[in-house]
């Protein structure tokens, strides 16, 4: 994945949620199904991947990026979609502890 989306517009030390809340919807909406599917690994490996890429603190997103109470909520994708729901919401069931583990195992992973 190309995650310059983010990286190109979320930039510390300020880290503002407009600019980087914005530029999440828009790489993880279209994705909204998998990443909410609690059977696959890919909000995990979304979420280390987005703060290895950016080098974010942990929590960021999940801390900062919420329109409601469960999560961000997506734009209907497709015709298909909105003829069902008019949208959908990404949540992050991962806890700041969560990402900073998950980040630190695949940093091992990658230098062993």
């Amino acid at each position: 994945m190309n995650y310059t989306i983010i990286t190109s517009r979320c930039k510390g030390p300020q880290y503002p949620p407009s600019l980087c809340c914005a530029a999440f919807k828009e790489f993880a909406c279209p994705y909204a199904a998998e990443l909410n599917d609690l059977s696959n690994d890919c909000a995990i490996i979304m979420f280390s991947y987005i703060n290895l890429y950016g080098k974010y603190p942990p929590g960021l997103f999940a801390n900062e990026c919420h329109d409601v109470k469960e999560g961000l909520t997506c734009p209907a994708t497709s015709p298909s979609q909105s003829a069902h729901v008019s949208g959908s919401a990404i949540w992050s069931p991962l806890s700041p502890l969560f990402e900073l583990t998950a980040g630190f195992l695949v940093l091992r992973l990658r230098f062993f």
